[in-house]
């Protein structure tokens, strides 16, 4: 099937225009959801109503790991009461923008990840996370790349020769903008001798769409997290070429990037935030709150439901990470030219 060609200058505006339309109003919706959120917990300690913000919509990565965190909590005691509150839009950085607002809320948190730091280099949002309070990293997860199963393409060296011929009219699928799906195409370009402004790359919601759009051929090929493939890949409907694991990861049976020479391991860490403008004391019991949840037997069955990669940093430990880790982003989009 031949991939589609890219949308003309008119289409690209007419769908800037929608687009902008319809994140204004999710600005609206999602404002009024968490300040009623935040009004219906004031006065309440986290202990007693803890509310989690998934800065993405429903089925989504974040919203996956809030849920997952929220199960954790109620069944292991942690907390008497949790909720979580989606904001999606921008990559997550409209949830962000959201939490910076709820300043001294000691009992609201919101998920977050590589792919919010790339979101705030690309948007370039009038907010980071210097406008929050770091509380843990929690989990790493792996992308994986992917085309369907009836795709000529057999190794990712078949799709790169491939992409190589006319990579502006190879159709590529992955989350939002800046995401760290992106991120890994646009350095597998780079690393392929492909111009990555000329990558046809093609934002989607989430892995449903992602897989749904290769199916269908509107993409020819995604990268995406593996949990987001892994029924597809298991049914024979789609096939997985390699993955973005630093090193091969025993739960995930294919090549690494690496391995097959590209250069390329990125990780889809996830951690937790809160609100600016937190006391000493409130930033403790919220560390405390999370250090309990991945402590426990729940915690690991999540981990390994999902195969996830325990990597848990709290206080300092995250902070410096968190540094570290907003500097690679940086690194990688200013390497490709944004």
């Amino acid at each position: 099937m031949t991939p589609p060609a890219p949308a003309s200058p008119a289409r690209r505006l007419g769908r800037t225009i929608l687009g902008a339309a319809a994140v204004l109003l999710s600005l609206v919706l999602v404002s009024l959801a968490v300040v009623d959120a935040s009004s219906s917990a004031s006065g309440a300690s986290a202990r007693n109503q803890l509310t989690l913000i998934a800065p993405a919509a429903a089925g989504g990565g974040w919203d996956s790991a809030a849920r997952e965190a929220q199960q954790t909590l109620r069944t292991h005691g942690v907390v008497n009461n949790s909720q979580v509150v989606n904001v999606p839009g921008a990559g997550g950085t409209i949830g962000l923008s959201e939490l910076s607002g709820l300043e001294g809320d000691s009992s609201t948190m919101m998920l977050m990840g590589i792919t919010m730091l790339g979101a705030i280099k690309i948007n370039g949002s009038g907010v980071d996370l210097d406008d929050v309070t770091p509380i843990a990293r929690l989990t790493d997860d792996y992308d994986v790349l992917v085309v369907p199963a009836d795709s000529p393409y057999d190794s990712a060296d078949e799709l790169v020769a491939a992409w190589r011929e006319d990579p502006a009219h190879f159709a590529f699928g992955g989350g939002s903008l800046g995401s760290v799906d992106q991120m890994i195409i646009s350095q597998l370009a780079s690393r392929s001798e492909i111009d990555p402004g000329q990558v046809n790359y093609i934002a989607h919601s989430g892995g449903g769409e992602l897989a749904t759009a290769l199916l269908s051929g509107t993409i020819s090929a995604s990268v995406s997290g593996y949990a987001d493939f892994e029924d597809q890949i298991e049914a024979g409907r789609l096939k997985a070429l390699a993955v973005s694991a630093p090193e091969p990861v025993e739960a995930i049976p294919y090549p690494t990037l690496n391995e097959l020479g590209y250069d390329v391991e990125l990780t889809n860490w996830r951690g937790i935030v809160a609100p600016p403008g937190l006391t000493a004391d409130e930033r403790e019991e919220l560390e405390a709150i999370v250090d309990e949840m991945v402590r426990s037997p729940e915690w690991s069955d999540v981990l390994a439901r999902n195969e996830w990669t325990d990597t848990y940093l709290s206080g300092e430990d995250f902070e410096e990470n968190l540094r570290a880790e907003s500097e690679t982003v940086d690194r990688i989009w200013s390497e490709l030219g944004y």
